[in-house]
């Protein structure tokens, strides 16, 4: 197993927080906000960390060089800022066929359970499986997405990229962990028609939709995704 964190965005919506270095680089409690996901890494027990890296990618590589924690660095350019699914295409190669778990660079969750969530994954031999937390204002899952499932199996049905009337207080997060197969589905996920690129979630959906074993897993007790200043505020608030 190994862990693949996105660490390219450039984080245009927080404005001067990012002029001067990339959005996973900004100091929250005093270290970056990559560093939780490489902590969250290290304690789900994974052989090696791939991290892409694309704005201001000198600032991630020069800090964390090729370890952290005696666990293995590798770094892949994405050289042209695409969105999720195609910074995951772009480390194929680098996750030389092993099955991974994903990280986002720019967020933070509380109290996370990953060691469970890769045995979880293992034990229900699944292809798939999101890490999801509950919220209680739902107005949230607009910003990530919504998840239609079985509550005895925990099987998903349905993903759905920033709905607009979220189903269930039930949020998903960029914590997921893939068979290697899953750059099966990149070809065939669909281009989201106002963001103008391909999504996490439907790439999943492709892989569902296919009648491939997706289940959920309560990652944690709360998660925040940095996307703007009022995620800041949040961030703050969730933590404190």
């Amino acid at each position: 197993m190994k862990a693949l964190i996105l660490a390219g965005g450039r984080g245009r919506r927080l404005k001067e927080v990012t002029n001067e270095c990339n959005k996973s680089m900004y100091n929250f409690h005093k270290q970056p906000l990559i560093e939780y996901s490489l902590n969250n890494s290290i304690r789900a027990g994974v052989d090696e960390i791939i991290v892409v890296v694309s704005y201001k990618a000198e600032q991630i590589i020069n800090r964390y060089g090729n370890k952290f924690n005696g666990t293995p660095i590798k770094y892949v350019i994405q050289w042209e800022r695409k969105g999720v699914v195609h910074a995951i295409e772009c480390s194929r190669e680098t996750i030389e066929g092993s099955n991974f778990m994903l990280f986002l660079a720019d967020e933070i969750l509380i109290d996370p359970k990953h060691k469970e969530f890769f045995t979880f994954f293992n034990t229900e031999e699944l292809f798939a499986s999101c890490g999801v937390v509950w919220v209680n204002k739902i107005d949230r899952i607009k910003n990530t997405y919504s998840v239609i499932y079985d509550e005895n199996s925990q099987r998903i049905y349905r993903l759905i990229e920033k709905p607009k009337n979220p189903f269930n207080q039930m949020m998903g997060t960029g914590n997921c962990v893939f068979k290697n197969e899953i750059f099966d589905y990149i070809e065939s996920t669909p281009i989201n028609q106002q963001r103008k690129e391909k999504e996490l979630p439907d790439m999943i959906q492709c892989a569902i939709d296919d009648g491939k074993p997706v289940k959920f897993f309560d990652i944690g007790g709360d998660y925040i995704n940095v996307n703007n200043n009022q995620d800041l505020m949040h961030l703050e608030l969730i933590s404190s």
